[in-house]
């Protein structure tokens, strides 16, 4: 392909997503569907230049103001990543000047916004908890991030599986929190390997697979993934319960379960039962009341532990939206606890940075419901999970996995037993 033809392939990829009408991964996939010729690589540098975007956006539309042009083409230059000489035999003369003025600047010495790329309503709370380590937060953020894989024990053995996928050529290693995951470097084509058709591993990052852990989901119990979507924390409880007991996975969304079916049939497993329904009162739930061993609550929340891998989430989210989480969250997680029984377990987690989607929902639900939900130290039920170095996972008696800290997606859990 034309040197510029992928540039301009580029810059109508970046008009698509940066009207922020859908997340970005969508988009980009509807574009390849549209433009099926393109190579591998060529399709690697379109996407990686769409996300390095979004992750610099603000910083790259500073430094777009003092170039002529369409927007959209020179943040495609500044965020280009793929080969330099290619990108160069696209521009014209005042482009290749603009552009060395612009890698001249100073960026250390621009303001703290531009800097770390993040809207104020989200820095200024971030950089409130963290202090001094937000900064690394930030750095953490703008690199991609690894792929972790969850190695299904129903049929395979961790130490098997990482061989198996150094004889295809890639290098893996045992995640250093969860007892079942393997990280990988880059992005192979797992689809094609005899591991991944055959039900061995799913894609699964090692944040979420420790709050399966922390379900602690044992052999014959009836159990709940309660906002189940596709199914990754689903399968993870379902091997851990051996393939015995009722696994209900409930959700809203039809579409979303309808993706589980395909990797409930590579896993193995028959005790998974998807129940679409109509929301967190619904009848089919009401009747599961105090019958229910282990529930899981990974609640819809902002997303925003997921921004190495979904940096459009920064800008699609809003203050307005947090708030109108925050209600539904306290109500799904109040109806999920009626499921549960005495001696039960209860985990309520979210994928998010915010304090107030996750110790303020817990906090509350904790104050509200003291006399029959005890709350359990997370430290304590890592530790009996066998997860790897479980103080580090933990800030007070909550689990709290961050970025820069533990390499994984940000996530939050707290665990209460019913009396």
């Amino acid at each position: 392909m034309h040197p510029n033809a992928l540039l301009e392939l580029a810059t109508d990829l970046l008009h698509k997503v940066l009207q922020f009408e859908s997340p970005a991964d969508g988009v980009v996939s509807d574009f390849f569907r549209q433009h099926r010729a393109l190579g591998a690589r060529e399709r690697h540098t379109l996407a990686e230049t769409t996300y390095n975007v979004l992750r610099h956006r603000s910083l790259y539309h500073h430094l777009a103001q003092s170039g002529k042009g369409e927007m959209e083409r020179r943040l495609a230059i500044l965020g280009w990543q793929g080969n330099e000489g290619f990108l160069r035999a696209a521009l014209n003369e005042h482009e290749q000047q603009w552009l060395e003025k612009v890698k001249a600047v100073d960026r250390a010495a621009l303001p703290e916004k531009l800097r770390h790329n993040l809207p104020e309503w989200l820095a200024q709370p971030l950089q409130a908890a963290l202090g001094e380590d937000f900064w690394p937060l930030v750095d953490s953020l703008n690199q991609p991030a690894a792929l972790d894989l969850r190695v299904n024990t129903m049929k395979a053995k961790r130490d098997d599986v990482q061989a198996a996928l150094a004889q295809a050529g890639i290098e893996a290693v045992p995640t250093p929190y969860s007892p079942w995951g393997l990280r990988i470097q880059g992005k192979p084509a797992l689809s094609k390997l005899d591991v991944f058709s055959g039900g061995l591993v799913e894609v699964q990052d090692e944040g979420s697979q420790l709050l399966a852990l922390m379900t602690d989901a044992k052999r014959g119990e009836m159990v709940v993934d309660f906002c189940a979507g596709a199914g990754g924390k689903t399968l993870a409880l379902g091997a851990a319960m051996r393939n015995t007991g009722r696994l209900y996975a409930f959700d809203t969304s039809g579409h979303r379960l309808a993706a589980l079916r395909p990797r409930l049939a590579r896993s193995g497993l028959s005790n998974v039962y998807p129940v679409q329904i109509a929301h967190e009162r619904d009848d089919r739930i009401k009747r599961l009341a105090g019958k229910i061993d282990r529930v899981l609550v990974d609640a819809p929340c902002s997303g925003l532990g997921t921004l190495r891998r979904n940096p459009d989430m920064k800008w699609r989210q809003s203050p307005q939206a947090i708030a109108e989480l925050k209600e539904k969250q306290a109500a799904i997680l109040d109806s999920a606890a009626r499921l549960v029984k005495p001696g039960g377990r209860l985990v309520y987690a979210t994928c998010s940075l915010l304090d107030e989607e996750n110790e303020a929902i817990a906090c509350a639900f904790g104050e509200a419901h003291a006399r029959d939900f005890t709350p359990l130290p997370a430290a304590d039920v890592l530790a009996k999970a066998h997860a790897g170095s479980p103080q580090s996972l933990v800030r007070e008696q909550y689990l709290r996995l961050w970025p820069h800290r533990h390499l994984t997606d940000g996530f939050f859990a707290a665990v209460w037993e019913r009396r």
